[in-house]
C-alpha cells in the first residue's frame, strides 16, 4: 500500500473503528484474496475479540496487503452495505491524487495575535490567541474533524425550466480538496432531486457525530427568495422544486441530530438570493483587475416563490427551535444574484478557496467570511455581496495540520 491509501486509512481509522461491521466482511476479504484464513482467525482473535478489537487490527493489518489492498477493500465494503465508509474513502482517495503542494506559500510567516481591544461573538474580549481555550473556540482535534457533504446540482429536468449549471463541477472539485485539506470526510452527491436532497440532509443528521466536532453542509445549485422566519432563501432539486433553507438547517437542530449538540454546524450556499442586479455605486478604489475581461459571467437566480413553503419537505416543521452553533453563508445578498464563470467557476467559491488557503491557518471562520465578502464585492461590472448569519458561541479555527 502506498504511502497516500496509508495515510487515508490512518485519517478515517477512528471511524472504521466505530462504524465498521467486520462480521460481514470476512467471506468477501477472503474471496478477493486480501487475507489468508489463519490471517482473519489472528484479527477475530485481536485483543479481547470484540468487534472494534478486530476492527482495529484489520485496518492495521490491511497497510501491509500490498498496492491494491485499499480498492479491494472498499469494494468488500459496498458489497456488503456498508456504502457509506465506501463512499467516504472512494471520495478521499480520489480527491487525495488531485492534493498537489504550493509552489509558493502565501501565509504569513507568523500568525496575527489578536487584538485584546476586539470583542468578537462570544469571544468575551479575552487577550491572545483563543485558539488553544475551550472557553473561547470550538475544539477542533478529532481526526477527522468531520463530516462534510457536497450537494452539487448541475443538469436540471426540462420541466424546471431551469439552466444547466455550466463550471460548478469547478466550484466543487476546489471544494472538495480544500474540505479534504481542513481533515474533513468529504462526500459529494450529484443532481438530487428536492426529495433526494432532503433525504440526503436526514441522513447525514442522523449519523453518530459524537466522535467528531462539526459538521460541513455545501448546496451548489440554483436559488430564489423564499417565506422565511429565521434564514431567507431556498434552493431547487433538479426537478424545479425548491428547498426551503430554514428546513436544511432545520434538519440539524438539537433534537434532530443530538449528536452534534454544542458542535459548529456549517452551511455553504452557493445560490442566488433573488433576481436583482447589483450595478453597484461609484468608489475610488476599483480594481480594474477584478472585471475578468472577456469573461460571461452566468446567475444562479430564478423568481421568488411564495410557494416554498408549502412543497413536502423531508423534516418539514411547523416552527423552529432558537439556532445555536450555526454559521449559514450566503454567496450573495437576500434578493440578489450570485454570478458563476463557466470555466473558473463561481466568484464565491473561488474566492473562498482562496482566502481560506491563504488565511485558515490563523484566523477564526467569521475573519476568514468577511475577506471573502470583501473581496467578492470588487470583482465585475455587476456586483455581489456574501455575507452570512453566525448563531455560534465560540469562535471557531479550522484543523489545518
Amino acid at each position: 500500500m502506498d504511502e497516500a491509501d496509508r495515510l487515508l486509512l490512518r485519517r478515517h481509522r477512528r471511524l472504521l473503528v466505530e462504524e465498521l461491521r467486520v462480521d460481514q466482511l470476512w467471506d468477501a476479504l477472503l474471496s478477493r484474496e486480501l487475507f489468508k484464513p489463519h490471517m482473519i482467525e489472528d484479527i477475530q482473535r485481536a485483543g479481547c475479540g470484540s468487534r472494534r478489537d478486530q476492527a482495529r487490527q484489520l485496518i492495521t493489518d490491511l497497510e501491509s496487503r500490498g498496492s491494491q489492498a485499499l480498492p479491494l477493500f472498499i469494494s468488500c465494503l459496498e458489497e456488503t452495505g456498508q456504502c457509506m465508509l465506501a463512499s467516504i474513502l472512494q471520495t478521499n482517495r480520489q480527491t487525495e491524487k488531485f492534493l498537489i503542494p504550493k509552489t509558493k506559500d502565501l501565509r504569513p510567516e507568523t500568525p496575527r495575535p489578536v487584538d485584546p481591544g476586539c470583542r468578537g461573538f462570544g469571544d468575551g474580549g479575552a487577550p491572545g490567541n483563543p485558539r488553544g481555550n475551550a472557553d473561547l473556540a470550538y475544539v477542533m482535534s478529532s481526526e477527522p474533524c468531520g463530516h462534510c457533504l457536497i450537494i452539487n446540482n448541475v443538469n436540471f429536468s426540462d420541466e424546471s425550466r431551469l439552466s444547466t449549471r455550466i463550471g460548478s463541477d469547478v466550484d466543487c472539485g476546489k471544494l472538495q480538496l480544500r474540505f479534504s485539506s481542513l481533515h474533513f470526510m468529504v462526500e459529494v452527491k450529484r443532481d438530487l432531486t428536492a426529495k433526494e436532497m432532503g433525504l440526503a440532509l436526514l441522513e447525514l443528521a442522523r449519523r453518530d457525530h459524537s466522535a467528531l466536532d462539526c459538521c460541513v453542509v455545501v448546496i451548489l445549485s440554483h436559488g430564489c427568495q423564499a417565506s422565511h422566519l429565521q434564514f431567507p432563501g431556498a434552493v431547487y432539486g433538479t426537478d424545479g422544486y425548491p428547498v426551503s433553507l430554514e428546513k436544511i438547517v432545520n434538519i440539524f437542530n438539537g433534537t434532530s441530530c443530538p449528536s452534534l449538540g454544542g458542535k459548529p454546524k456549517l452551511f455553504f450556499i452557493q445560490a442566488c438570493g433573488g433576481e436583482q442586479k447589483d450595478h453597484g455605486f461609484e468608489v475610488a478604489s476599483t480594481s480594474p483587475e477584478e472585471e475578468s475581461p472577456g469573461s460571461n459571467p452566468e446567475s444562479d437566480a430564478t423568481p421568488f416563490q411564495e410557494d416554498a413553503w408549502t412543497f413536502d419537505q423531508v423534516d418539514a416543521v411547523s416552527s423552529l427551535p432558537t439556532p445555536s452553533d450555526i454559521f449559514v453563508s450566503y454567496s450573495t445578498f437576500p434578493g440578489f444574484v450570485s454570478w458563476r464563470e463557466p470555466k473558473r467557476g463561481s466568484w464565491y467559491v473561488e474566492t473562498l478557496d482562496d482566502i481560506f488557503e491563504q488565511w485558515a491557518h490563523s484566523e477564526d471562520l467569521q475573519s476568514l467570511l468577511l475577506r471573502v465578502a470583501n473581496a467578492v464585492s470588487g470583482k465585475g461590472i455587476y456586483k455581489q455581496m456574501p455575507g452570512f448569519f453566525n448563531f455560534l458561541r465560540k469562535k471557531l479555527f479550522f484543523k489545518t495540520s
